[in-house]
């Protein structure tokens, strides 16, 4: 029987036979003049032969998708062989290749035989598949590198600047195709063809879609944005697809400009062949305006007496006076909650109210953007009586307020840059952790000498001193700006004030941009750039000179958010109709028509709490309060969650479901509250039932209630006709009625 001492000497003796011959074969093989992977330089290539790592593997790696998330990209690798996502550390992936395993995924004696070929040709299995061709250029191109040594560049080798694509974007007709070229330009002057070993990915690939250098449009009009990625860079290349035909000129010269928001629209669209809809009806835009600002219905009242008006400037009028009312403050509060709003369970209940009383306060005083911000971002003091401290207390840590404030202030998702090299953009981690320096200051301390119990009282503070570090090299990073310089920030000082001076500089290119488009998406239903929050390279505004030109007017009114509002709804591009005609019935980016938008579940709440006459009332708040005044998700109200009220213990809490569901449609059809509101001897459907008007009024009460619009003849008839039937109360008759109205989607949408 072997015992341990045997077989130890048997695997001893077995290793040194296998020295020995890897040495008789290592010198052959040197004696033939094959080179092999050391330590030691291979020597110089000739430069029309030489490969590189960087410039020639590497793009291999990412058009065959091994570096991509779903393989060997993601944390941890796959299967024990890890590489960088979309190789953003060639370094790491030639060690990886090269060194790591003790080099067995290379056969420098026979590289036809390297597992790293032999798994992506699917001669070995592997769980991704068949990668590469057995006798394509690419299995040529790593058998010549590993000949060569496996050189990577070194000091002296030119750098890769920047790719470009071309020929310029021009509009293409549906179903057209077009070649492009991807070159890369080198520190050295040099450029090279690198179509062939460059990724694509499309934005819109119904629309515009490109494999293997060529862009192929779809079949419908519309835009889309085509990126090819090489080693570490990325171009794009966006453009339309245009239908055949053309428009009137005359028609577009016509167009009316009253702000100079209209002329970058009108001219966006006459590049895309589409005319926009008409003027939508007065009745439409005072119902629009007045859910725009304030998030509620005009009355009846309000609506006869707009509608009967003949002031030109009656628009204008109307626009100033719901700016100035309460409702306008409580209204973009609510909205500001979604975006900021703490989990309660975490921070308190004390603190949610706090920062909610902040919001408030900021819209009713009006103040400037930028000034809203900068007391945002450097808030100090208690949580209970500081409410914009709330923010720090529920994200603690740099990196948590960096990834928040850079969505909301700079319109920029930087999230993944947290622990890889962006996807779709030039952001790295070292780019999110120096960005997240700024806030490496922020101090906590209780009221007393222990940390505040949760819920209990905090205050946020600015320490000495502070650092935040590169989480891969340990490197202790100074704060500094996207894409700019670093800061030395003395020892005391607050850097999150450096870091506001740079957002609300006139030069910074994201702040006001992201601004004006978060109010303009809000408006519209959809940004300039789309999602709000994402502007990227791949993600470029559909109308950049729309854009310029709003952030044009907000600069100009000192980041007034009110004239901004004022100017918008100014626009001609704003009053359009949701109707679409011949030409944009498929445009749902370039604000040909009004796109319709369902109403956020509290304004939708207090537009029937307003026409049926009965208020809700909750849980600890004063009698006849609103929904839009509601401060925390922990006031229980099922109305509101079925109508896509975010959840701040999820995470992100700011986002909504703008969709209507056959949820929704059900609730409104079925809840016992709101048949409860509609049946109410208090109600409109009873008041209107027990007063002395004729049916025909009744209805057009109820219309103009709910739609603020009197009702058309082919409306009224059948509806006065029911008041004569057996049977049927006047009250049940005019609750039926008004029950159908709040069913309708003119009800539920913003038009």
């Amino acid at each position: 029987m072997p015992t341990l001492a045997n077989h130890c000497r048997a695997s001893r003796s077995t290793l040194l036979l296998r020295a020995v011959a890897t040495s008789i074969l290592w010198l052959v093989l040197l004696g033939a003049g094959v080179s092999a992977v050391s330590a030691a330089d291979p020597g110089p290539q000739p430069a029309a032969d030489r490969l590189l790592f960087e410039t020639d593997i590497e793009p291999i790696l990412t058009v065959r998708g091994c570096n991509s998330g779903g393989c060997h990209g993601k944390s941890g690798g796959q299967n024990g062989f890890a590489l960088s996502l979309f190789a953003f550390d060639p370094a790491f992936d030639h060690a990886g290749i090269v060194s790591a395993a003790r080099g067995r995924r290379l056969a420098p004696a026979s590289p036809l035989e390297s597992l790293l070929i032999q798994k992506g040709t699917g001669a070995v299995p592997h769980g991704g598949g068949k990668r590469l061709d057995p006798d394509g250029e690419d299995v040529r191109t790593l058998v010549r590198w590993i000949e060569q040594g496996t050189p990577k560049a070194g000091p002296d080798d030119p750098k890769l600047e920047r790719i470009s694509l071309s020929p310029a974007p021009r509009p293409l007709a549906p179903g057209e195709t077009l070649d492009l070229t991807v070159t890369a330009h080198y520190s050295d002057g040099a450029t090279r063809d690198v179509t062939a070993t460059s990724a694509w990915h499309a934005g819109e690939p119904a629309v515009l879609d490109a494999a293997d250098g060529q862009v192929r449009a779809g079949a419908f009009a519309g835009e889309g944005t085509i990126m090819a990625r090489y080693v570490g860079s990325i171009a794009t290349w966006s453009t339309g697809v245009v239908p055949p035909g053309s428009i009137d000129a005359a028609a577009v010269a016509a167009l009316p400009r009253p702000t100079p928001l209209d002329e970058p629209v009108w001219q966006k669209l006459a590049t895309m062949n589409i005319l926009p809809s008409e003027q939508a009806a007065e009745s439409t835009l005072l119902r629009r305006a007045s859910l725009d600002l304030i998030g509620r219905l005009p009355t009846p009242d309000e609506a006869r007496a707009y509608l009967a008006d003949p002031d030109p400037a009656k628009r204008e009028k109307l626009v100033a006076a719901l700016l100035d009312r309460s409702e306008y403050a409580d209204f973009q509060a609510n909205k500001w909650a979604d975006l900021l709003r703490p989990n309660p369970y975490r921070v308190g209940i004390k603190a949610t109210l706090s920062l909610d009383t902040f919001l408030r306060d900021s819209f009713r005083e009006n103040l400037s953007y930028d000034e809203f911000v900068r007391r945002l971002l450097t808030a100090t003091g208690s949580t209970w009586r500081d409410g914009a401290t709330t923010v720090f207390r529920d994200r603690r840590s740099p990196d948590e307020i960096v990834t928040l404030a850079s969505q909301l202030f700079l319109g920029v998702r930087l999230e993944c840059a947290k622990c890889h090299q962006h996807p779709f953009e030039v952001y790295g981690q070292k780019d999110f952790y120096s960005l997240a320096a700024f806030f490496s200051r922020v101090a906590y301390r209780g009221t007393g000498l222990s940390p505040p119990i949760s819920g209990g009282e905090e205050i946020v503070t600015v320490g000495e001193s502070g650092e935040v570090r590169h989480p891969l090299s340990g490197i202790v990073l100074a704060p500094t700006p996207l894409f700019g310089t670093a800061l030395e920030i003395p020892a005391g000082d607050d850097p999150r004030v450096a870091l506001v001076d740079w957002l609300t500089a006139h030069d910074n290119p994201f702040f006001h941009r992201a601004a004006v488009n978060r109010i303009w998406g809000d408006l519209f239903g959809v940004g300039i750039v789309d999602p709000i929050d994402d502007f990227r390279a791949t993600n470029p505004p559909t109308n950049p000179a729309l854009l310029d030109a709003l952030v044009a007017e907000f600069r100009a009114g000192g980041s007034d958010q009110k004239k901004l509002l004022a100017t918008i709804l100014r626009s001609a591009v704003w009053d359009r109709s949701s109707l679409p005609n011949a030409t944009n019935a498929g445009d749902f980016r370039n604000f040909s028509r009004h796109y319709r938008q369902r109403l956020r579940a509290e304004v939708l709440a207090d537009a029937i709490d307003d026409v049926t006459g009965v208020p809700t009332s909750y849980a600890g708040l004063p009698e006849e309060s609103r929904a839009t005044q509601l401060w925390t998700h922990r006031t229980p109200a099922t109305f509101l969650d079925v109508f896509g009220r975010p959840d701040p213990n999820q995470d992100p809490p700011c986002q909504r479901d703008p969709d209507a569901t056959v949820v929704q449609a059900l609730h409104l059809m079925n809840s016992t509250a709101i048949e409860g509101k509609i049946a109410a001897d208090s109600s409109r459907a009873a008041t209107l039932a027990a007063s002395e008007l004729p049916p025909a009024r009744i209805v057009e009460e109820l219309y103009l209630a709910c739609y603020t619009r009197f009702p058309t003849s082919s409306e009224r008839e059948p509806l006065v006709a029911l008041y004569g039937r057996e049977g049927r109360s006047r009250r049940q008759v005019t609750e039926d009625i008004l029950w159908s109205l709040i069913n309708s989607p003119e009800f539920v949408f913003k038009d």
